[in-house]
């Protein structure tokens, strides 16, 4: 039998949030919420953290901005 959640006293910019989410999504809020939670909470999921390093290690640029201004202006 499906259990029911109730969150009393959300901001309500995270409700505004959530509700574009859902519409960007095309789901109720109510199924962007579960979809939300199921995201945060399945074990084994890597983390946005995770994520983010991958994507950085892939990325890595081992100059600085002013080498691409420099680099940019001289062209």
């Amino acid at each position: 039998m499906p259990l029911q959640l109730t969150v009393r006293g959300l901001d309500p910019a995270l409700v505004a949030a959530l509700k574009r989410r859902a519409a960007e999504h095309g789901r109720s809020m109510e199924a962007e919420h579960r979809e939300a939670l199921r995201e945060a909470l399945t074990p084994g999921r890597k983390d946005f953290w995770s994520r983010a390093d991958a994507i950085r290690s892939r990325t890595r640029w081992d100059g600085t901005s002013a080498d691409l201004i420099r680099e940019d202006r001289d062209r």
